[in-house]
């Protein structure tokens, strides 16, 4: 018995060496340590929030310009831009810069469009939707009105609400960051409700002040929540905050300024945008800035970048608000 049962561990043993042999060649993809910025696309109006379908094509939310003016447009791969729907509240905000609809995800062949002033969800079936098809109407879109449940929640004094970013958790329901209430909701995938999932704490090195959740991401285990500040956006007082699926909340990374979103590598390490520095002056023009989790500039001299977004091994797009502009980033 005993000598049968050698040859089969020798058998064993040698399959898996060679298992491993043919497995070891495999390069994990590195980190990033630098970026190269690309120009991309431009021309867009206050564009605020960007995603990718499952056909390369770009969807962009685009503020407008104080109009009712605000706009869903698909890219695609090519550079052809075709408005999907057009006339989301645009106005004019109390600092002089148009405010209005937030960010876009795709998801399931539908896209979600969060509407932050209104506080409303759209939802579009965009999956026949190609170049040059002729624009939808906003009537025609699916529409949860959620910013009166938040207000109601009293989360903030004075009350407040601006649902501005959202991802897929692991459920399948959608979770939305308020920049308003400071705060994660839960939206029920079958019924559509939404609950309060976390409540994000004050930040500030100095003045205490309201976190201002901006990007949310799920890393497989966690959700990771970039967060703006409020003013006066004091430097290295803005933070990434980890919630666990319980809703419980903890610093994951902190010591950022101004960041105004979130994504994650092929490893899923997080990427934050910084927006810009403040002074006496307002945001400084061109002081925006790619960094990792530990704060290390991988691109800067950036012009408040808004959004973004992984779109492949080593490639990410980011945008630029005022410019008007989408960058591809590579490494």
């Amino acid at each position: 018995m005993k000598r049968q049962f050698l040859p089969s561990i020798l058998a064993s043993l040698l399959l898996f060496a060679a298992v491993i042999a043919c497995t070891d060649h495999v390069v994990p993809i590195p980190e990033p340590t630098q970026l190269t910025a690309s120009d991309l696309f431009s021309g867009l109006r206050a564009p605020i929030g960007m995603d990718k379908d499952n056909k390369g094509n770009l969807w962009v939310s685009e503020i407008g310009t104080g109009n009712n003016d605000g706009a869903v447009v698909m890219i695609t791969p090519n550079g052809t831009k075709t408005t999907f729907a057009s006339g989301f509240t645009s106005v004019m905000g109390p600092e002089g810069g148009a405010e209005g609809i937030s960010h876009v995800m795709f998801h399931d062949s539908k896209l979600y469009i969060l509407h932050g002033i209104e506080g409303k969800l759209y939802i579009a079936d965009v999956s026949n939707f190609k170049a040059g098809d002729a624009q939808k109407s906003i009537s025609d879109l699916i529409v949860h009105e959620y910013g009166n449940q938040v207000r109601s929640l009293g989360l903030t004094n004075p009350l407040n609400s601006n649902l501005y970013s959202m991802t897929v958790g692991p459920d399948g329901n959608i979770y939305m960051a308020d920049a308003g209430a400071n705060a994660i909701f839960k939206r029920n995938n079958g019924d559509g409700s939404i609950s309060l999932f976390a409540v994000l704490p004050k930040v500030g090195t100095g003045p205490i002040v309201d976190a201002v959740p901006t990007g949310i991401v799920f890393d497989g285990s966690k959700f990771l929540v970039s967060t703006l500040s409020g003013g006066p956006f004091v430097p290295g007082s803005a933070k990434i905050f980890a919630v666990d699926m319980s809703g419980n909340v903890s610093i994951y990374k902190d010591g950022f300024t101004t960041l105004t979103h979130i994504t994650l590598t092929a490893n899923n390490k997080p990427l934050v945008v910084k927006l810009a520095d403040f002074g006496a002056k307002g945001f400084a023009p061109f002081t925006g800035a790619v960094l990792n989790e530990d704060g290390t500039v991988l691109l800067g001299g950036l012009m408040m970048p808004t959004d973004i977004k992984r779109t492949g091994d080593r490639e990410f797009y980011v945008i630029s608000m005022p410019l008007g502009t989408i960058q591809k980033l590579t490494y």
